[in-house]
């Protein structure tokens, strides 16, 4: 790992109370979490929280997709920009001066201003973290990657409901495109570099 902290962000994607406690046990997860960002913050590393909401209504949301459609008909305001459930988890929550980015979809890029952000502080390196592995994570990952940024998966700082799948993405798919390593080591580099 090349330790350029320059042009270096920390995401932290849809650690949301909506998504937060639809999970089992992500106690060590957000305390996880919460020493990368903690990290991050004191190496100078901007920390930009990605939220998935929408407005009231849905109308962002298409019939036509599986992922957010059933949301939609609904007609619930769970997930609305000002909804608790689209707030990010206090555990890790942002400060001031860092930055929350809306996304619309699964990417952390669809729907948002974070190409906007990233070009404009500079950064050249994402290091990934979130809610749910093969979700957020691969979706902002396989982006990332196309638009040529140098990227970094926090393993330990992801979580998905199938074990499995978390598995063979962050010990097998991540790596083809990503430097896979635990929060401990990320923060070790971070913090000595």
């Amino acid at each position: 790992m090349v330790n350029d902290t320059a042009h270096t962000a920390l995401l932290v994607m849809d650690v949301q109370r909506g998504v937060v406690e639809r999970f089992a046990g992500t106690g060590e997860l957000l305390s996880r979490l919460a020493r990368a960002v903690d990290t991050a913050r004191g190496a100078v590393v901007p920390v930009i929280f990605v939220r998935v909401a929408f407005r009231a209504g849905h109308p962002e949301v298409s019939v036509n997709n599986r992922s957010f459609s059933a949301l939609a008909s609904q007609a619930s305001t769970r997930f609305t920009d000002e909804s608790e459930a689209t707030q990010i988890h206090p555990a890790v929550g942002p400060r001031e001066g860092d930055l929350v980015v809306v996304k619309k979809r699964v990417s952390a890029f669809s729907g948002s201003d974070l190409e906007v952000l990233l070009r404009s502080l500079d950064v050249t390196h994402l290091v990934l973290t979130g809610i749910a592995t093969s979700g957020v994570v691969l979706s902002t990952l396989r982006e990332a990657a196309d638009k040529d940024y140098r990227l970094t998966v926090l393993a330990d700082g992801c979580l998905d409901i199938d074990e499995e799948v978390h598995r063979v993405l962050i010990g097998k798919v991540f790596p083809r495109q990503a430097e896979v390593v635990s929060v401990d080591e990320w923060a070790s580099r971070l913090s000595s570099g």
